[in-house]
């Protein structure tokens, strides 16, 4: 009877059932409170992060090692945020590396990494290397220079949207190798960047098509060329 008594309905769920409820949770806290349950929660939570085609870590409290871990284990990932907030993501170059190799890396259409002050050329190059699928990629408010930008002409044809948000060591060389490297490119944000007029009046004849945001300054330099 006491047997009974201390069954719960949630105990008969399976373990595929369990996986899609627990696809509502989106903390990191909730998914180790419910890995920590039992066996069968922990194989749950393994499957829920194995299903999810988005991943934000942007605001959470991760290092290389967590966000490592958790990518690995997410074989159908396709859109991945790991910006910084004001408590948020504390990944390295390192970070970068293990996201490298992971199953998913060559099926990531997105990947954000704005503000993560941690990350170099030497961590975006490795992972642009083997994430050839990338059609939007943020790697504003870093330190990269236009080695990184070389690497992503070199590396991302399918590239659509790149965001440079105040990436002060980039120069008009590497904007023009990307331009020219990703053919289907159009937006690109280069606020806070010092970039000459002439130099985007000349982007824009490689690729008319492309809008350079802030939008003000494509208005008006596709104004200029009419």
């Amino acid at each position: 009877m006491g047997d009974r008594e201390s069954f719960s309905p949630v105990d008969g769920l399976s373990v595929d059932v369990l996986a899609n409820c627990f696809m509502l949770l989106f903390s990191f806290e909730d998914w180790a409170r419910a890995s920590s349950v039992c066996r069968k929660w922990r194989e749950a939570m393994k499957q829920s992060i194995a299903q999810r085609e988005k991943l934000s870590f942007a605001g959470w409290k991760m290092d290389d090692i967590s966000i490592g871990r958790l990518v690995e284990g997410a074989y159908s990932l396709k859109e991945l945020d790991i910006s910084r907030a004001c408590w948020g993501c504390q990944i390295t170059d390192d970070g970068l590396y293990k996201i490298s190799f992971t199953k998913c890396c060559s099926k990531l259409t997105s990947v954000s990494m704005w503000g993560m002050t941690g990350i170099t050329d030497k961590g975006v190059l490795q992972l642009v290397s083997r994430a050839s699928s990338l059609q939007h990629l943020n790697i504003g408010g870093t330190f990269i220079s236009d080695e990184s930008l070389f690497a992503i002409a070199s590396h991302c044809p399918h590239l659509k949207v790149l965001i440079l948000w105040s990436c002060r060591h980039v120069t008009e060389r590497g904007l023009f190798a990307v331009i020219r490297g990703c053919p289907k490119l159009k937006s690109i944000n280069i606020w806070g960047m010092s970039i000459s007029s002439r130099c985007c009046k000349d982007l824009l004849t490689i690729n008319p098509h492309l809008q350079i945001k802030p939008g003000g300054i494509h208005i008006q330099l596709t104004q200029g060329l009419i």
